[in-house]
């Protein structure tokens, strides 16, 4: 969705703080950066509107829900499986974030598991429709980092 709102200073300094905690009040957000709780709410919606803020998500915890492993998977697609590939990635409960990409692959997944034998069960899945590569995560480094500013 093209948006023709214009981001200002104001509303990064929302899209700011809405980034480090999105359950933040338009009171407190509007406090730090000067404006009014109902002005703040009007340039919610009006971003919201645009298309510019897309949701508001719970971040949990895979290790605590039980997922042991956390790894990111390539795929390099046979001919003619990939499109079924598509339709079929929605599916899978272990994969949480899926991307087709350019070069020698073509789709990038980040999965979570019970176990090792789990991911097996896992890639056993795939192998039909391509070439697998797997990468257990052993620590995240950034997530979910926020978008501060426009682009340069």
């Amino acid at each position: 969705m093209e948006s023709n709102i214009k981001i200002d200073a104001l509303n990064w300094k929302i899209l700011n703080l809405l980034q480090q905690n999105a359950r933040e009040s338009f009171a407190n957000i509007g406090r730090s950066i000067g404006l009014t709780a109902p002005a703040v709410g009007e340039r919610v919606k009006k971003m919201e509107d645009a298309g510019i803020l897309l949701g508001y998500n719970a971040t949990v915890s895979h290790s605590l829900t039980g997922h042991q492993l956390k790894a990111i998977i390539t795929l390099r697609a046979f001919m003619g499986k990939l499109k079924p590939f598509l339709v079929l990635v929605s599916t899978f409960d272990e994969v949480i974030n899926c991307y087709r990409i350019t070069g020698n692959e073509n789709i990038v997944m980040e999965v979570v598991f019970k176990d090792q034998f789990h991911l097996e069960q896992f890639i056993d899945k795939l192998i039909q429709y391509g070439e697998t590569r797997t990468n257990i995560v052993l620590s995240n480094v950034i997530s979910n980092a926020p978008i501060r500013s426009e682009p340069a």
